[in-house]
């Protein structure tokens, strides 16, 4: 199941993202609030932690992606 979930990321970072970064609208910043960015941050969680516990910590960093939250290294 973690490979499932980690090939998963990777074909969103490979072919969706790039659209999400070049939106004709502009609606999406481009840029990341962390270091390193979310999805590779899910692909780090989920091996560290193992499926269940590795998507949980992943959302829980894309819920924190917003101009409230303090920005900067956060490591998994």
């Amino acid at each position: 199941m973690k490979n499932i979930i980690i090939k998963l990321i990777i074909f969103y970072k490979k072919a969706l993202a790039p659209f999400w970064m070049n939106n004709p609208f502009g609606m999406f910043n481009s840029s990341c609030r962390f270091y390193p960015s979310c999805s590779e941050y899910a692909v780090s969680a989920v091996y560290k932690y193992g499926a269940s516990r590795g998507t949980l910590k992943a959302i829980g960093r894309i819920l924190r992606c917003n101009p409230f939250c303090k920005s900067g290294l956060d490591e998994a």
